[in-house]
């Protein structure tokens, strides 16, 4: 278990100072007979907030998540999209000066996420405030955040802007090569390695090959094109794809050199202490 104290305006977080913090966990902290406004008003309440201005902060949330067609709703009858909805709401009332969100959009609709990372944006502009934002989407990373870390089986593998993450992950390009002729897999692959000589395959299947290219291996890109229209045509790809490597290829990646490096990762997720990869 992980312990540890949390100093807001030289006070602890917790004692006596329930205005300095907001929290959305996982799981949805709602009373099930209560409605969308009465959690908000209880809310702003805990928080100190004068009635006259608990319901503008209130009215104008609720418009921001497009909550106002739920205000009455009983949070046992709420969506679970709408339910992560009132749960962020809650934890960002009153303005608190540090934020904790842990996935705060898993189960809302792609409009949902728009308006709740617009919300996040607005409270941090130009304040003095600090959040940690948990997410299994790096694109929702990318949108909100001025720093990432990357935790892999409990292990830090990365902390640093995202700038800093693409430089020292993102510099090479991602192949897809899908066969026809399953046979040909391995004269396939051969074939990759003479076109690009520091490729690294990174998976395999009946049909599909993927590698990891260096940027240096694949520039100009007009001439990496002309080998592989050739290759398609000499081995009868049914297609393939050449780009840049994504966020998300970079995590994958990350994990998957973490359990290769640690076999009992992917059996029991216990792994030895081994220093951060620059």
């Amino acid at each position: 278990m992980i312990s540890g104290d949390i100093l807001v305006t030289a006070g602890e977080v917790g004692q006596g100072s329930p205005q300095h913090l907001g929290h959305c966990p996982q799981q949805d902290p709602l009373w099930p007979g209560l409605t969308v406004h009465q959690h908000l008003e209880v809310y702003a309440a805990v928080r100190g907030m004068r009635k006259e201005d608990a319901a503008v902060t209130i009215s104008r949330i609720a418009k921001a998540l497009d909550l106002q067609k739920h205000l009455k709703t009983p949070a046992r009858r709420l969506p679970a999209g709408e339910a992560r909805k009132l749960c962020f709401a809650l934890s960002v009332l009153g303005d608190p000066m540090v934020m904790l969100w842990d996935e705060p959009s898993v189960g809302m609709d792609l409009k949902g996420q728009c308006r709740m990372w617009k919300v996040i944006q607005t409270a941090m502009k130009g304040k003095e405030r600090a959040a940690v934002l948990s997410t299994q989407y790096l694109e929702e990373a990318a949108a909100m955040c001025d720093r990432v870390a990357i935790l892999v089986s409990g292990q830090l593998r990365y902390i640093g802007s995202l700038e800093d993450l693409k430089s020292k992950f993102g510099m090479s390009y991602h192949l897809e090569v899908k066969m026809t002729d399953v046979g040909q897999s391995d004269a396939l692959h051969a074939e990759i390695l003479r076109l690009f000589p520091h490729a690294a395959r990174q998976e395999r299947t009946s049909s599909l090959l993927i590698y990891k290219i260096p940027m240096e291996d694949a520039l100009p890109l007009s001439q990496s094109f002309s080998k592989l229209e050739a290759a398609k045509r000499n081995f009868r790809l049914e297609e393939y794809s050449l780009s840049l490597h994504t966020l998300q290829q970079v995590f994958v990646d990350l994990t998957r050199d973490l359990e290769e490096h640690n076999p009992d990762v992917a059996s029991n997720g216990s792994v030895e202490r081994r220093p951060l990869h620059p």
